[in-house]
């Protein structure tokens, strides 16, 4: 028989064992200790216990379904954050009882819509999704440079200067920007979470024109000019300012349905990586 739990009703080593059990035939490897599992999917990740399912055969956990609730671009909005089943328990129905409770959840919250991110070629998983009533909207790409010898400075006019600034003026001037779409792991909240992020702003003069979110392992958050200073070197000379003070190994960055980003990471010397995600939606 098949029981099912909230996760802050049971221990997070629970947990951790079925998430791990659900992964381990995974297209990606988690290869995650406990802590690291907790700091990472209850944290920036947004996820939440009292939000969150867990399904048991006796005292074994076989099933997990994370979820996380926020006013996502100002929709109040539950996503699931990682759906993870046991393989010898796949085929009975576990998954659409951990659906069932999820979508009950966010009705229960008054949210508008439910939200997911899955790796492009899970097919199963997309069907899935699909048959639930969940659509794709966007495309998240992924791109890095893993050799950063390719990334040459061109400074722009003297008028222009590089300096960090803090998380909280970083706030302010994105949100001046906020008619783009970004992804839940690049968005403000999220950011906010983040102890490792280093913020930079280019400035005329006092204006700022331009800013960089990018972590000390080089992975790019954000990264946005002011649409009358493009094409002048200023994204360019934010990160080889950043890369010229951290001493990157590589860079990456992910981000959703943006082609002028997409070029301006080519002409850099970015490439596409091979992974790629559909960030999928069902209203209410």
């Amino acid at each position: 028989m098949i029981t099912y739990k909230r996760c802050s009703e049971v221990e997070n080593d629970l947990v951790y064992q079925a998430f791990r059990d659900g992964f381990s035939d995974y297209m990606i490897q988690f290869n995650l200790t406990k802590d690291q599992f907790i700091q990472q999917f209850f944290g920036p990740e947004g996820n939440a216990t009292e939000h969150s399912f867990i399904a048991f055969h006796g005292d074994d956990p076989v099933g997990l379904m994370l979820g996380g609730i926020k006013n996502y671009e100002n929709v109040k909005t539950i996503r699931c954050g990682a759906l993870a089943l046991s393989p010898s328990y796949r085929g009975l129905g576990i998954s659409n009882e951990l659906f069932i409770m999820h979508k009950e959840e966010a009705i229960k919250h008054d949210c508008r819509q439910l939200f997911l991110e899955v790796i492009v070629g899970n097919d199963r998983a997309i069907k899935f999704y699909q048959k639930l009533g969940y659509e794709k909207v966007y495309d998240i790409s992924f791109f890095s440079l893993r050799d950063l010898s390719k990334l040459k400075d061109t400074p722009p006019s003297k008028e222009i200067t590089v300096s960090r600034i803090s998380f909280q003026e970083f706030e302010l001037a994105v949100d001046r920007w906020k008619y783009f779409h970004i992804n839940w792991q690049n968005d403000i909240d999220f950011m906010r979470e983040i102890k490792n992020d280093v913020y930079y702003g280019a400035y005329v003069q006092e204006k700022l024109v331009g800013c960089l979110c990018i972590n000390n392992i080089g992975k790019i958050s954000c990264i946005i000019v002011d649409r009358d200073v493009r094409g002048k070197g200023v994204a360019t000379h934010l990160l080889y300012s950043a890369h010229k003070e951290l001493e990157f190994v590589k860079m990456s960055i992910a981000f959703p349905n943006n082609g002028l980003l997409a070029g301006f990471l080519k002409h850099i010397g970015f490439k596409k990586d091979s992974i790629a995600q559909y960030e999928m939606y069902l209203t209410l």
